[in-house]
């Protein structure tokens, strides 16, 4: 037997790019003890355990053997002693030659049935899947790097990092830029090239050692040099100089790279040049400064954001660094931070994708005003940094334009779906604070500081202004955000000013059941007679520990809203999602509350799904499943919200009694252009059927994603392509209040009816 193939092997360890899969098969087949891959020769890649014995070795090289000789077979289920079932999987690339053969060994169980492999293969089906595509992949740079093996070892490095892998982040990238151009220069034997990305401000030129760059002919040629990469998909050559004959071209041989974002928009050009006398440029070479392109864009964009175009927040604190370290003494810095005014609003009124091309907008308005010297950042949802070397004076200036200019954004209508209201009735407004750059702090949030407290007092007096920080109004704005926002939300609570709103959750075309639910949302009306999302005030419920208080209304808010509608809600008609909070998790009195409230409340319990969050439970994992176990007792569904952003709750996922896995909104938003998310998103729906547990997806936001969603054997869906939240007195108003047997009967007579009828009747709800 073959050592092992990988590098990152170390026995009775997966590499650490494996160990997900592993952790993937465990929760797909609960009974798995060994996970190993062999590749075609036999030789062991990478094991999940320390030893390998050699029964399993014969299994494999007799499996290998029958792989090789039948393309099309898709593995082999054998057994080893101990009626250890082993699945034996074939993976194999696009012209279906053998690449690898993954082996699956589950722990047997004496008189037992195993399962037979072709019902294994269908839940491993998702693992197989993206560990085959990985193999692909590396095979493809595996050849890359074998056809340019006459170059140095420092391209070969490159080429075989340049996958999905992302660089580490610079002050602005040009910390690792420079040096890749170089190289590029150097190892394709070019006089200077050139790398231009307009809209990053990334404008770099290099030349070969003891060479001077032309820059008089990169002045004149940038502007044709970018028109030609944006007409092209592939590397241009143009190896005919500058001639009386073609008065178009240029008085150097050119390789012109165009460079595009991973959502395939074109950004900017990677342009080499040779003298008239060199070489001409070749396939290969152009083949090779594709692959330093894509190594470009990828330092770009792991420093930029791809909504706003402005830097991320970990690219924003490493410039932040650079500006401390070269400009010690020199004129002070000032900061400005920036907050969307009620994006919230947006949010349910038009949809997500609306509120996204509102920031967008919002990102080309600081990048195109941004003077000299000055950078910008989008450091959170709805949240902007600005840097500028200039007095708090000048740069409270410059936030004045910025909030001026921010009030004539316009959406294109053209992007609103159905009967939403045009934006002109959802005026646009930033609030910015300003403060000078606090060089000593340790952090970027300390340096922020300042300016984070003076955007809080823009919003606190009103919202749509500019403040500059003062130190004798910090009290002031301290007592407005921290203790201000929680005495007025129990003001609100006290007096009635907290409001429930519903959004539908639909079941889609692979559900067993045709039962909708909808999930309950806070809304609070504020003192001018607003209505506020949660993202208003929840910060400061939890800083305060007064979610317990929240729960506890929400919770009879609920049950005295449905007790009049008793008997027409029998029969599991339609189910009410509770968001319940890891501070009600940890307490107690609060816990024993929800189940005797929903148990003496007359209703059916069927009714109410308890949503726990994902982190809440593992954080809580023993009060979880206590709790949890006495609602399901009770008869009560509980689903884990915000699922798949971490496999820490796969291995908690067998003792917890859950009958719904709600599947993480930022993977749904992206099923249909990141194969990673379509695929993890599949792979949930595999796992919570074969455990029999309903998923919902979330942030359904076009028809297009919903059905992708129901492709990939998702059970409900949620968002506003399927139903937009409405106040839940709304909601009730159709459900009548029935005053004798004859009504009650007519009053539930739609609901009882066939599975089409009932789906369009919540969707006129929704409506």
């Amino acid at each position: 037997m073959s050592p092992p193939a990988d590098k990152d092997y170390v026995p009775g360890q997966p590499g650490a790019r494996f160990e997900p899969y592993v952790r993937l098969v465990r929760a797909l087949l609960p009974r798995t003890s060994c996970v190993a891959m062999f590749g075609p020769g036999g030789e062991l890649q990478w094991s999940s355990e320390t030893m390998t014995g050699p029964d399993l070795l014969n299994l494999v090289e007799d499996a290998l053997a029958g792989a090789g000789a039948n393309a099309d077979s898709p593995g082999q289920l054998r057994l080893l002693e101990g009626n250890q079932p082993v699945y034996l999987c074939a993976l194999r690339g696009e012209a279906q030659q053998l690449l690898a053969l993954l082996a699956v060994v589950c722990r047997g169980t004496e008189g037992q049935k195993n399962q037979d492999f072709s019902f294994a293969a269908a839940l491993l089906a998702p693992v197989l899947e993206c560990l085959r595509r990985e193999l692909v992949a590396r095979a493809t740079i595996d050849e890359l790097s074998g056809a340019v093996g006459g170059l140095d070892k420092d391209l070969n490095l490159l080429i075989a990092h340049g996958g999905d892998e992302q660089p580490a982040a610079g002050a602005d990238g040009a910390n690792e830029l420079q040096p890749l151009l170089q190289q590029t220069i150097e190892h394709l034997r070019a006089r200077m090239g050139a790398l231009l990305i307009p809209e990053k401000s990334v404008m770099l030129v290099r030349s070969a050692a003891g060479t001077p760059p032309d820059t008089q002919f990169l002045m004149r040629a940038h502007r044709r040099l970018l028109a030609l990469a944006q007409s092209q998909r592939e590397p241009l050559i143009l190896n005919e100089t500058l001639s009386a004959a073609v008065p178009d071209s240029f008085p150097y041989r050119v390789l012109c790279c165009p460079l595009h974002s991973r959502a395939g928009r074109s950004m900017g050009v990677l342009a080499l040049m040779r003298d008239a006398g060199a070489d001409p440029y070749s396939e290969r070479d152009a083949h090779m400064a594709q692959i330093l392109a894509r190594k470009a864009i990828g330092v770009i964009e792991s420093n930029y954001d791809a909504l706003s175009g402005l830097f991320t927040r970990p690219a924003l604190e490493q410039r932040v660094l650079a500006v401390r370290a070269r400009h010690k003494g020199s004129p002070p810095w000032s900061a400005l931070y920036i907050d969307v005014d009620q994006l919230h609003t947006v949010n349910e009124k038009l949809g997500m994708h609306v509120a996204d091309m509102l920031l967008a907008q919002l990102g080309e308005l600081i990048r195109q005003r941004l003077p000299p010297g000055a950078f910008g950042s989008r450091i959170s949802g709805d949240r902007f940094a600005v840097m500028l070397p200039a007095q708090v004076g000048d740069a409270e200036r410059f936030a004045e334009s910025l909030r001026e200019g921010a009030e004539r954004l316009a959406l294109n209508p053209g992007a609103m779906q159905g009967d939403s209201p045009d934006l002109t009735h959802l005026p646009v407004s930033i609030s910015i604070g300003v403060a000078p750059l606090d060089a000593s702090a340790p952090e970027l949030g300390h340096a922020l500081a300042a300016a984070e407290t003076a955007c809080k007092a823009a919003k606190d007096r009103g919202r749509n202004r500019v403040e500059v920080y003062a130190d004798s109004d910090a009290s002031i704005v301290r007592r407005f955000a921290d203790i201000g926002i929680a005495g007025r939300l129990h003001e609100a609570i006290a007096s009635g000013r907290l409001h429930l709103y519903a959004q539908l959750i639909l079941p889609l075309a692979t559900a067993e059941s045709a039962r909708p639910h909808y999930e309950l949302l806070l809304r609070m009306t504020d003192e001018e007679g607003r209505t506020v999302g949660p993202d208003s005030f929840m910060s400061a419920a939890m800083r305060y520990q007064l979610m317990p208080v929240i729960d506890r209304w929400v919770i009879n808010h609920v049950i005295e809203a449905l007790k009049p509608r008793a008997a027409i809600l029998e029969g599991k008609a339609l189910g009410f999602a509770i968001n319940f909070s890891g501070q009600s998790l940890s307490n107690d009195e609060v816990c024993d509350m929800l189940v005797e409230r929903i148990a003496s409340s007359g209703l059916d319990p069927e009714l109410f799904c308890i949503e726990l969050t994902e982190n809440a439970t593992v954080a809580n994992l023993g009060r979880a499943e206590a709790l949890i176990r006495r609602l399901r007792r009770l008869g009560c569904d509980v689903a884990l919200d915000d699922f798949g952003t971490g496999l820490s709750s796969l291995s908690c996922l067998r003792q917890l009694p859950v009958s719904m896995l709600k599947i993480d909104g930022s993977f749904v938003r992206d099923v249909l252009k990141d194969a990673r998310a379509d695929s993890m998103v599949r792979a949930i729906a595999q796992l919570a059927r074969s455990m029999s547990i309903t998923t919902v997806a979330e942030y359904i936001e076009t028809e297009a994603i919903g059905a992708r969603i129901a492709e990939l054997g998702v059970d409900y869906g949620q968002g506003f392509a399927i139903g937009k939240p409405i106040p839940l007195e709304d909601l009730l108003l159709e459900l009548p209040l029935p005053s004798s047997p004859a009504e009650r009967a007519r009053a539930v007579e739609p609901l009882a009816g066939s599975a089409d009828g009932e789906i369009s009747w919540y969707r006129g709800a929704a409506r």
